[in-house]
């Protein structure tokens, strides 16, 4: 089979640092290729050069498109000439429709201005047969699914015809049906002939749906393996350079402590609207214990979690350690005890105009400070402690998060969020988009913090993550609660049984 796509001896350095060393990858043509590594693998440089944000001329090497050599000037040059990339954050423009989306750019009659809605929602009709995606060309995307809006980027992508199809961590904020369904259609296009690259941190997956698969370590390609070989074992063995003896920590069973978070009744409404997201809720967290949210993307949990912080109106009670708590905003949430991990940490957790060191203490200035005057020394000696004792992986204190890996951008956060010291605990999709050594370490902070005493309230969408760690799991649908079971009770099929019945009823 004949490569569409390849790399020769690619190497990129930052200050003296090397991010990509000898690269050279093979993608033939039909297949779906796995990108695989270590956060600080060197994916996300790699990604860069392929998509023409390291233009040619900034890195060292050459890339090879269907036989011959290209050299990129921008993104927009990398599309032109053959390479689509749908990145891991979804960006649709919510204001425009299906239609006006996918063609974004290109809605004019014959590359005119002029805009003919009805031959639009023609070509989008036919693109989105030929990919077996049923969507609505005419539907506005503030409407959609997660998994619609990701459909949706697929289509755009595809809609220029290219020779290949980069997909950035496609399913991180899918749940496992709606990952079936993506999946359906990547084995349409592989079977209609398109080429993919597939980068994930979900192992299972590359043997769900990969041909092939490259793994990256400090900057080197250290495995090429095919698919009659894959292993899960082998494959996290070459990413994180050892093996990984056991995933989840093992815990004893949370003792009955006394009750720190209490939720009764909570109604979250859909705004503007007299419909509800969360309804009649209510449940308990003990000290020390682990109660895990799952459920289908939309069945609330998050919203449960943004309630409790007071970062959407809700209705009914909350009590923190047996006071009942009002709360107007998170602000009110951090006076009590209550400290969030959002899920999206790019867009609502870091801050790209700050350091490491001042991303770790944002939130948390009054403990560093005397009067209005920030205590620099104290400032950076807080800073470090959290470093350390996380593990973050940085050139300083002073470093710039936005050249940090998403597992230490990760753990960054989880610095800010635990500098106070919080009661209460509240983690959505803790673990979204860092790789298996990462989430390692951040599985076995979540069991100390548990076993010095905190409630820990926690978002996933994949389930053994919530079963390998929770005490206790609630399982949602439709905004209410469907089902509950203790750690040992519970099972993947159990929680997408009572998800998907309730959800179809």
């Amino acid at each position: 089979m004949k490569p569409v796509l390849e790399t020769h001896n690619v190497s990129k350095s930052f200050a003296g640092v090397q991010a990509l060393s000898q690269v050279n990858l093979r993608v033939d043509g039909g297949n779906i290729h796995a990108l695989l590594g270590h956060n600080g693998a060197g994916k996300s440089t790699l990604i860069k050069v392929l998509t023409g944000i390291y233009p040619s001329g900034d890195f060292d090497g050459e890339i090879v498109l269907q036989g011959r050599p290209v050299a990129f000037r921008s993104p927009a040059d990398a599309r032109a000439k053959g390479i689509a990339y749908v990145p891991q954050e979804i960006s649709v423009l919510e204001h425009l429709s299906v239609a006006e989306n996918v063609f974004v750019g290109r809605t004019g009659v014959n590359g005119s201005a002029l805009v003919s809605f009805r031959d639009l929602y023609r070509r989008t009709r036919a693109l989105l047969a030929q990919l077996d995606i049923e969507l609505d060309p005419r539907l506005p995307a503030s409407s959609l699914t997660a998994t619609e809006r990701q459909l949706l980027m697929v289509a755009r992508a595809l809609s220029t015809e290219p020779a290949v199809l980069m997909l950035d961590e496609p399913t991180t904020s899918l749940a496992r049906t709606e990952v079936d369904h993506l999946f359906r259609v990547l084995n349409r296009l592989r079977e209609n002939g398109v080429t993919m690259i597939f980068i994930t941190h979900r192992i299972p997956e590359v043997g769900a749906i990969c041909d092939r698969a490259t793994v990256l370590r400090d900057g080197q390609v250290v495995a090429e393996i095919a698919r009659d070989e894959f292993q899960e074992d082998d494959i996290v063995a070459a990413m994180v350079g050892r093996r990984v003896e056991r995933l989840y920590p093992s815990r004893a069973a949370a003792a009955a402590g006394d009750a720190i978070l209490e939720v009764e009744e909570l109604r979250v409404a859909r705004p503007g609207t007299d419909l509800d997201l969360v309804h009649g809720v209510g449940f308990t967290v003990r000290r020390g214990e682990i109660v895990g949210l799952a459920g289908l993307v939309g069945s609330g949990r998050t919203e449960i979690l943004s309630a409790i912080y007071g970062r959407v109106q809700h209705e009914g009670r909350i009590v923190v350690d047996g006071k009942t708590i009002k709360l107007r905003r998170p602000s009110d949430a951090r006076r009590a005890g209550i400290a969030m991990l959002t899920e999206d940490r790019k867009r609502e957790g870091l801050l790209f105009n700050m350091n490491l060191r001042e991303n770790v203490t944002i939130g948390n200035l009054a403990l560093v400070s005397h009067g209005v005057l920030v205590d620099r020394r104290a400032e950076a000696a807080r800073a470090q402690d959290f470093m350390e004792a996380l593990s973050v992986r940085a050139r300083s204190a002073t470093a710039d998060v936005a050249h940090l890996s998403g597992g230490n951008q990760q753990k960054v956060l989880l610095a800010r969020v635990l500098m106070n010291a919080p009661k209460v605990l509240l983690l959505d999709e803790p673990t979204k988009g860092v790789d298996v050594g990462t989430k390692q370490e951040i599985y076995r902070l979540i069991v100390q913090l548990a076993d010095e005493g905190m409630a820990i309230v926690m978002v996933s969408s994949e389930i053994p993550e919530l079963l390998g760690l929770c005490d206790r799991c609630l399982v949602l649908a439709g905004g209410t609660i469907v089902d509950e079971f203790a750690r040992g009770e519970g099972s993947e099929e159990r929680v997408i049984e009572a998800t998907t019945l309730t959800e179809a009823a």
